[in-house]
């Protein structure tokens, strides 16, 4: 997948984790230093004098916490963020008569809070309606292409797109719509396609923008495959439970995500309404 226009609406919080609190910052710090002063009888002022500037020493370690910001993943999944943005800010009002909200992407490393609750790496990306943010951890990538088989850039560039297709449903209110119902595994498999099938409608425009390559489309096929619930639960313990799917099958996830590739048509994704 070639480069385009990189979003600036990513939050990155990797490296924040673990914080401690500084003595020197703010008025704690001056509060320590003049009980110090009155105690000792001492002018707070040679205190101060003395003391090191903690406040820029936790700033500095927490720079150094903190990983480059323009390192190329991060800029590669701008690139892909500013896409949807791009594509959706037209289509969405075209196909759908709503204007679209560009949502946050939020990278983090470990563990994150949201306004869905406190997640971890584990999770794997998700989206958060409460706040209208996705979150990503690099790490899923790495599982993506070493645990799943499915590597290549465009298979993560599907990854983010899904995400955003949850964003559109937040937007057009049929994730309300599927809580309202009860929220079955039925109904969550059916949301899931939804959103396989508007990353491919993505993909349709995004290839009309001259970013796709050849050998992308078979990536993100094989990336919508390795992610069947199927596929995961014969890797992960042996045997398929379809009345457990809650993503959907390898074959319907690809057979969604293809038909918004081919058609680059919302209407086409009415997973709902077979």
């Amino acid at each position: 997948m070639l480069r385009g226009r990189e979003s600036t609406n990513i939050e990155d919080q990797r490296g924040m984790g673990g914080k401690t609190i500084a003595l020197g910052g703010g008025g704690l710090g001056m509060l320590v230093v003049l009980v110090l002063a009155l105690v000792c009888g001492l002018d707070p002022r040679q205190l101060m004098e003395g003391m090191p500037d903690l406040q820029s020493q936790q700033q500095q370690q927490q720079q150094q916490q903190r990983p480059q910001t323009n390192d190329d993943q991060k800029k590669f999944v701008a690139s892909v963020l500013g896409s949807t943005e791009d594509v959706w800010n037209t289509i969405l009002p075209q196909q759908a008569r709503t204007r679209y909200r560009n949502p946050k992407l939020v990278l983090f490393d470990g563990q994150v809070s949201s306004a869905c609750g406190y997640a971890s790496s584990a999770t794997g990306p998700f989206y958060c309606p409460g706040d209208e943010k996705l979150y990503l951890d690099f790490g899923f990538f790495r599982e993506l292409k070493n645990e799943f088989k499915a590597p290549g850039d465009f298979a993560q560039a599907y990854v983010i797109a899904h995400e955003v297709g949850h964003h559109i449903q937040n937007i057009l209110g049929t994730m309300d719509q599927v809580q309202r119902a009860g929220n079955s595994n039925a109904l969550s498999v059916k949301l899931e396609l939804q959103a396989d099938c508007y990353a491919g409608v993505w993909a349709f425009y995004a290839n009309k923008q001259g970013l796709l390559e050849s050998g992308d489309y078979e990536e993100a096929i094989r990336a919508a495959g390795a992610v069947g619930d199927d596929s995961i639960q014969s890797k992960t313990q042996g045997y398929v439970v379809p009345d457990s799917f809650t993503h959907g099958s390898s074959r319907d996830r690809m057979t969604w995500f293809s038909k918004g590739v081919q058609s680059g048509d919302m209407r086409q994704c009415n997973t709902f309404g077979r």
